[in-house]
């Protein structure tokens, strides 16, 4: 047993409070209340080891989430490792904005292009039990961690069926599939990162897979991708949402045009920022 305590630990670190607060929360398996109940206990060696390494490595730089391995997404706890991208709050409206273009749609299919921790295609599945899902990710660590996801967040009686993972790029993928469906949704936050940006250098982003940050091109490659070969997979009426840079969204609407899509349109995040773009195919 040290002399130490939570207390003492927090008015020590180097860190912001609430992130002090939520390392020290993860080694102790406490709650917030219990810090404070319980703040002037004496810890083990061990804990306070555990903490200072945490706090250590968070001092460096690496990200909170990848540090205590999991993020909050949609109201679900989702597993984060460094294989994947970690949810960010402003992907939300991406849910959200595919969900409302799905009401009505009986037993809808979406498909999830990128998935990385799977947060898009689960809080989807979760929000509509009848959805069929399926996701896509060239990387099978980040496929890995997406199906413990979606075991650990899905009810297994969801009428829906669990979703399912495939390996591969993008629509390419589809083809290892015995029978490619059509979709109701395309849905999809690809790399959109410009190769030469600084913010790739900056940040949580040094620690996260560049191939899920950025496309190596001019940041609008795998959009490119992803729109012309969209009404290929759609059925009519089928609609394709996609998360986008902060000036991306002009770009971005002019390639769903050009595609073909009708009632184009961007939506703006919680900061005022167009996030996503997307539009509807005809058939």
């Amino acid at each position: 047993m040290s002399d130490t305590t939570a207390d003492a630990l927090l008015r020590a670190s180097p860190l912001p409070a609430l992130e002090a607060r939520v390392l020290l929360m993860h080694v102790l398996g406490w709650r917030r209340t219990q810090l404070i109940t319980r703040g002037d206990e004496a810890l083990d060696a061990a804990p306070v080891a555990a903490y200072r390494a945490l706090e250590a490595r968070r001092a460096a730089g690496e990200p909170i989430a990848q540090l205590v391995g999991a993020r909050e997404f949609f109201g679900l706890d989702f597993e984060v490792t460094p294989d994947v991208l970690i949810p960010r709050p402003e992907t939300e409206l991406l849910v959200e904005t595919a969900l409302a273009a799905l009401e009505g749609v009986a037993r809808p299919r979406v498909l999830d292009l990128g998935t990385g921790s799977g947060a898009i295609a689960v809080a989807i599945a979760a929000a509509r039990p009848d959805a069929r899902v399926w996701a896509v990710d060239r990387s099978e660590a980040a496929l890995a961690v997406a199906a413990r996801n979606a075991q650990k967040l899905l009810d297994a009686r969801r009428p829906g069926g669990a979703p399912t993972f495939v390996a591969g790029s993008w629509y390419e993928a589809l083809a290892s599939l015995d029978e490619a469906p059509r979709f109701d949704a395309i849905v999809s936050n690809p790399p959109y990162i410009a190769s030469g940006d600084p913010h790739l250098q900056q940040g949580d982003l040094r620690f996260e897979p560049r191939g899920a940050l950025t496309d190596e091109a001019d940041g609008l490659d795998a959009l490119r991708t992803i729109v012309a070969g969209a009404h290929a997979h759609l059925v009519p009426g089928g609609v394709l949402w996609m998360e986008h840079g902060y000036d991306q969204a002009a770009a971005v609407r002019a390639l769903l045009e050009g595609a073909g899509f009708a009632q184009v349109r961007s939506a703006r995040d919680l900061a005022g920022i167009e996030r996503i773009s997307g539009g509807c195919w005809a058939g």
